[in-house]
């Protein structure tokens, strides 16, 4: 990798550690092609990337971005996953983690700070932006259809009542 490129690689964790909701700071050393794969595919569908990466390029950017936040996550083999979804890439990365044992998340950086390991699972163990979504609209939609239920219990109850008495009056005929 020549002097150009390491600078450009810069710049791209740059943008990355600026723009991204979460980074999780994690180590692969032992995992197959094909278990990168799946990990890379797992992150793709979930809106998160997972770039292997050199370590003293992400401690560059992490001076230039955090003020050198979270240097010490980066020796061995590491990898960053990261989405713009500040719990995206940790469910993912926790999610896998724990099918394979050679994949372990270090820690990873929330903004500015870093997060140990176990904050990078406990961020995993929120709920994603799209189910705080769903459940508000539901929260907002309940009162309308508790409604719409109360205004309709009178003709259910009718008809309830109406269908026995035709029965009965069926019972009363067939006696």
């Amino acid at each position: 990798m020549d002097r150009a490129e390491k600078k450009e690689m810069v710049e791209t964790l740059n943008d990355i550690f600026t723009t991204s909701g979460s980074v999780v700071v994690a180590r692969y050393k032992g995992l197959t092609v094909a278990q990168m794969t799946e990990l890379r595919r797992r992150m793709g569908g979930a809106g998160a990337q997972f770039k292997v990466i050199k370590n003293r390029l992400a401690k560059i950017a992490l001076a230039n971005t955090a003020d050198g936040a979270g240097a010490d996550l980066f020796l061995e083999p590491t990898g960053i996953a990261f989405a713009k979804d500040p719990v995206t890439a940790a469910k993912v990365a926790a999610d896998f983690a724990k099918t394979t044992d050679k994949f372990v998340i270090v820690g990873g950086l929330l903004g500015k700070q870093a997060l140990d390991a176990d904050s990078v699972k406990a961020l995993a163990a929120i709920p994603s932006m799209e189910e705080l979504r769903s459940k508000l609209l539901s929260v907002f939609l309940a009162p309308g259809t508790n409604l719409v239920r109360q205004l309709n219990a009178p003709a259910q109850n009718l008809v309830g009542v109406l269908a026995a008495y035709k029965e009965k009056q069926e019972k009363q005929e067939a006696a």
